[in-house]
């Protein structure tokens, strides 16, 4: 249980950083392109077990280490406007209840029971995305300000779907410090190529020390998070099903907390009913 609490507080401390980010005008793409850089030299230095840039080409995990890489940067990326845009809480709630997402999956390709309350919690799950979403007196259209916490959400259970089946059926033992450092340098790669990207399309680009410190704060908590997860995953007396769900619930439950404490952020009934909704849904999935 100890590795799911260090996973919980790491998740919640991420969304409080990108707030920080916004609040003292962080350069986000900068930052977030130090984080994968400095939690893959992390991810490198934990790991203990021998070896080579061959063996992680030839790892049966690398192409899935590739797309995890390209969606940790996109999603993070968004996730960052949301938490910017919507709030702590909203971005939170958005990536959280992506939890409905594996256990779709896992309804399909393990076998696992279904019946009328657990797909009502999968219904009121997606009903409160949307209800979590809606601020008030918004400058923000609604059509953005429901897509990019769709977005978050959907790309969000994709990535917990695929590092659970990953460290399943392809991870080694004591092959998580290298699978994770390698997602996260996937992700660097990515990042840079776009930060040369950018330079050439807008002609300028100036690097900001601010943003590369805060990058790698950022990263050591942004690897904490992956890691511990993965660690409480691989623990045989805790089932997947119940790590996701306490994982969520925990993280949306306290970054609301910060959210109000640290940010002032207002909830109107709608955000505070999509909370309850979100919290009740899990719950339902997870009795079911």
């Amino acid at each position: 249980m100890i590795y799911l609490l260090f996973s919980i507080l790491s998740s919640t401390a991420i969304f409080v950083l990108f707030k920080l980010f916004d609040r003292y005008r962080i350069n986000t793409l900068q930052a977030i392109v130090t984080n994968y850089i400095t939690a893959f030299i992390l991810g490198l230095s934990l790991s203990t077990k021998k070896f080579n840039l061959s063996e992680i080409w030839n790892a049966k995990w690398f192409l899935g280490a590739i797309l995890l890489g390209f969606l940790f940067i996109s999603i993070f990326n968004i996730m960052a406007i949301v938490s910017q845009r919507n709030g702590v809480s909203v971005a939170s709630v958005a990536t959280k209840m992506s939890v409905v997402i594996p256990v779709i999956f896992g309804i399909y390709l393990y076998g696992e029971s279904t019946g009328l309350q657990k797909l009502l919690g999968i219904v009121l799950a997606l009903v409160a995305v949307v209800l979590v979403s809606l601020k008030p007196k918004s400058h923000i259209r609604i059509k953005n300000n429901l897509l990019f916490p769709f977005l978050v959400f959907l790309g969000s259970g994709i990535i917990d779907t695929s590092i659970k089946y990953l460290e399943t059926f392809y991870v080694e033992d004591n092959g998580i410090p290298l699978f994770s450092a390698t997602i996260f340098g996937c992700a660097a790669i990515i990042g840079v190529s776009l930060l040369l990207l950018f330079k050439k399309l807008n002609g300028s680009f100036k690097l900001n020390k601010l943003s590369l410190l805060s990058g790698s704060i950022l990263g050591v908590v942004n690897y904490a998070s992956i890691y511990y997860l993965l660690k409480a995953l691989d623990h045989e007396s805790l089932e997947s099903s119940t790590i996701f769900t306490v994982n969520n619930v925990a993280i949306v439950m306290l970054s609301g907390i910060v959210g109000l404490l640290l940010f002032k952020e207002r909830l109107s009934l709608k955000n505070w009913l999509g909370i309850g909704m979100a919290i009740l849904s899990i719950l339902l999935v997870t009795l079911a």
